[in-house]
């Protein structure tokens, strides 16, 4: 029989994916992998078993697809058939940084590579005695080179991620993506957290020198990683949080962020984490010869990642845990060109925004795209979301509440135009806006409400290149051509909303633009 590999520490999972020819190294000492043709989440090969134990909780539809337990446990024999004499890796982890709400896993992978994606980005245990004593509540194999029959399983393709709430298992296969490992863990935290009262959440979260928890919810490519790892201030995590009774807690021990088009100048502590031993580079471009990377080119994907341990960043706080925020900030990146930079939300507003999670993707980073589209997604994680949107808005308000939490919206997106016209703000912008915001410095300056989304909008803030990009309307050189965009943008995010109008109060129906 084979062997398997139990918790192999980085240095030695190193030694297996060079022997095993899995990945190329970097000059800097970096894993280059390569996923093949799935280069990131595959969303219609998820589903979720239809068993007793879970089937009142689930929310069922077009994210949380069902999946017949037969078909699942004829799925998982094929599998362990598979895996018999095949040499295997397997990692025992904490998804969690509170003790209270840990959720103990075990990560069985095909590949050395995935494993050491594993160790980077869940919590390890600290102790000889931890390890031995593992009892995991959540087992997730991943076989990338099994792949399923559509017609005898009742996947949707060669790929599949299924999971079990009732048997606590997750299975993945024929996809090389490693982030499916991380959002399949934070799915099932989804589901189990909210039940205790603790709000699950997809989002950042960061410390200042004051003690000033914020959180950051954001979808891919808004800057939820970014402008949490502020120089500033203290890092708690990038991706994905839980908010108990003592307050906001990390669920990984790593970072898995975006690289493509990474800038030194603009963020040096992520830029840094790229040139490490231990990182994980997925899918950017190395020359062969000189085995320097390129994080400019996207021949492969626009979403080129790597998967980092925690304390790479130099102000992490290494316990994942920090108190209740002072501040929660959604980000959003508006191609169109139209919302403001930064805004404060009312406590009905910041509701309406979070159960409508919008942000817009643009011409030339996802096929097919011509002109830039609105993409809502729910509780801004609506793929990861096991659970009724109502579950998640109503603790988040209740939260809010409790704890007299400022909230903000963040346009990271575009001004003077939408895309192809205007240009993206300044990362350094973005910094200036946020610091007048978490430090409370907007409290103190001048607002004006703006009159199609309602939102309270400073008219100055210092350290910017412009006060001019504070009003979009401004910043456009037809106001005509603004407002027309504009009532549009309205119009969609009021569609949008109306699945979730029953389930809310009239102050929050209310608190969307007005057309």
């Amino acid at each position: 029989m084979a062997k398997t590999h139990h918790n192999l520490n980085t240095a030695a999972l190193y030694e297996q994916i060079i022997l095993r020819n899995e990945a190329g190294l970097s000059e800097h000492g970096a894993v280059v992998a390569l996923t093949g043709k799935y280069t990131g989440r595959s969303p219609n090969d998820k589903f979720v078993v239809r068993e007793p134990s879970s089937e009142a909780n689930v929310a069922w539809g077009k994210v949380n697809r069902p999946f017949d337990p037969q078909k699942f446990d004829v799925l998982h024999q094929r599998m362990l058939d598979y895996m018999k004499g095949k040499e295997l890796f397997v990692q025992d982890c904490h998804a969690g940084a509170d003790a209270d709400h840990r959720l103990p896993i075990r990560v069985i992978t095909e590949f050395a590579w995935q494993s050491l994606f594993a160790r980077n980005m869940f919590i390890r245990p600290g102790t000889k005695e931890e390890i031995e004593n593992h009892v995991p509540q959540f087992t997730v194999v991943c076989l990338p080179n099994f792949k399923a029959d559509t017609e005898v399983d009742g996947t949707n393709s060669e790929a599949f991620i299924l999971l079990n709430f009732g048997k606590k298992t997750i299975l993945i296969g024929g996809t090389h993506y490693a982030g499916e490992i991380k959002k399949s863990i934070f799915t099932v935290l989804n589901y189990l957290l909210p039940l205790k009262n603790i709000l699950s959440m997809h989002c950042s979260a960061n410390v200042g020198s004051e003690g000033d928890a914020a959180i950051f919810f954001g979808l891919s490519g808004t800057g939820k990683t970014t402008l949490s790892a502020d120089p500033e201030r203290n890092l708690i995590g990038d991706d994905e949080h839980g908010w108990g009774d003592h307050g906001v807690f990390n669920f990984e021990g790593g970072c898995y962020a975006k690289v493509i088009n990474l800038s030194e100048k603009a963020e040096p502590e992520i830029y840094a984490c790229t040139r490490r031993f231990g990182t994980i580079l997925e899918n950017v471009i190395m020359d062969p010869a000189t085995r320097r990377i390129n994080l400019d080119m996207a021949s492969l994907t626009e979403n080129t990642r790597a998967s980092y341990p925690l304390d790479y960043i130099p102000n992490a706080i290494l316990d994942g845990k920090g108190g209740h925020p002072k501040n929660v900030v959604m980000l959003t990146c508006d191609a169109f060109g139209l919302l403001p930079p930064v805004a404060r939300l009312s406590g009905a507003q910041a509701m309406y925004h979070f159960l409508s999670g919008y942000t817009a993707r643009v011409a030339g980073t996802e096929r097919g795209i011509k002109e830039p589209q609105a993409t809502f997604s729910t509780c801004f994680g609506a793929p990861f979301m096991a659970l009724k949107p109502s579950v998640y808005a109503k603790l988040l308000g209740e939260k809010i509440r409790r704890h007299g939490v400022n909230c903000w919206l963040v346009n990271t997106g575009w001004t003077g135009g939408p895309f192809g016209v205007g240009q993206r703000f300044a990362i350094a912008d973005s910094r200036a806006l946020l610091k007048a915001a978490l430090s409370g410095a907007f409290l103190k300056l001048p607002m004006m409400t703006e009159s199609r989304f309602g939102f309270e909008v400073p008219t100055q803030c210092p350290g910017i290149s412009s006060q001019t990009i504070l009003n979009p309307k401004k910043s456009w050189s037809s106001s005509k051509a603004y407002d027309e965009k504009a009532k549009h943008l309205a119009e969609l995010f009021r569609d949008n909303f109306k699945e979730f109008e029953a389930d809310v109060t009239k102050e929050i129906r209310n608190a969307g633009p007005v057309l």
